[in-house]
């Protein structure tokens, strides 16, 4: 493959993982790095890193797209986002120490598990109603520790911590689906920052393909946004668990 066809191919993935990120508000990530590793032979580290610098611009475009149509606290969203910076230092050291193939067996589990949680969301019987419980009702002390699962996720992982908190968020915060992952993107922000330049500095990413794919990946997020608005939130969640067992499957095929 040329350089040109490289960068060709790099837009083009892009701009549909970028579309997928805003449609399931995961910053596309989480698709970008099996991708990576099936299609161009990457390790798991080294994708991971590249998946970040397309990530970082993603996530910031799609975090403004979500607070234009439903208001994000951006003063949770720092409360959990400073908790998270430490833990995705120590996720992403504790990672770049691990042998690829392990790390890669670990990250199919742990999207397996979250997937297995929404399809029961979308799928399983409901019992009697319940109501929600009201997000106000938390404390600081919750979204610290909210900001400590998704930094630690998203170290390890290179991505991932928004799609760890956001069951947490509707199920036990009372969020709404697509005002959980508002909020979850806003707090892992700072982290994701912190994750790319540690993978970075170890040499653990490809900058010649990871700036197309994030230019790509630009162009489509506020689509991607508009079209989870729209989306009835069972729907949302089985769309989101179906993309999860696909990535499962992508990284298996490597493993």
């Amino acid at each position: 493959m040329t350089s040109f066809q490289l960068i060709l191919a790099c837009l083009l993935g892009g701009a549909l993982i970028g579309f997928t990120g805003g449609v399931l508000g995961i910053g596309g990530g989480l698709l970008a790095i099996p991708l990576l590793g099936l299609i161009l032979g990457m390790d798991q580290q080294t994708a991971q890193g590249t998946a970040l610098i397309m990530v970082v611009p993603a996530v910031l475009l799609t975090v403004r797209q979500y607070h234009r149509r439903n208001h994000i606290d951006f003063r949770r969203a720092a409360l959990g986002a400073l908790s998270s910076i430490v833990f995705t230092w120590l996720g992403a050291r504790l990672a770049l120490g691990m042998d690829a193939v392990l790390l890669r067996r670990i990250y199919s589990v742990f999207v397996l598990l979250i997937a297995l949680y929404y399809f029961h969301q979308s799928l399983g019987r409901r019992g009697p109603a319940r109501s929600r419980p009201d997000p106000d009702s938390f404390g600081w002390a919750w979204y610290v520790g909210v900001g400590m699962m998704a930094g630690l996720a998203g170290g390890i992982f290179g991505v991932g911590g928004s799609v760890l908190v956001v069951p947490f968020l509707t199920s036990r915060m009372g969020y709404s689906q697509t005002g959980a992952q508002g909020l979850a993107l806003s707090m892992i922000i700072p982290g994701t920052l912190v994750a790319l330049l540690t993978y970075a500095v170890h040499g653990q990413a490809s900058w010649q393909v990871g700036l197309p794919m994030a230019l790509g990946s630009l162009a489509l997020v506020p689509y991607g946004v508009r079209l989870a608005y729209r989306l009835p939130e069972p729907r949302l969640k089985f769309i989101f668990a179906c993309m999860l067992v696909l990535i499962m499957a992508l990284l298996l095929a490597r493993a």
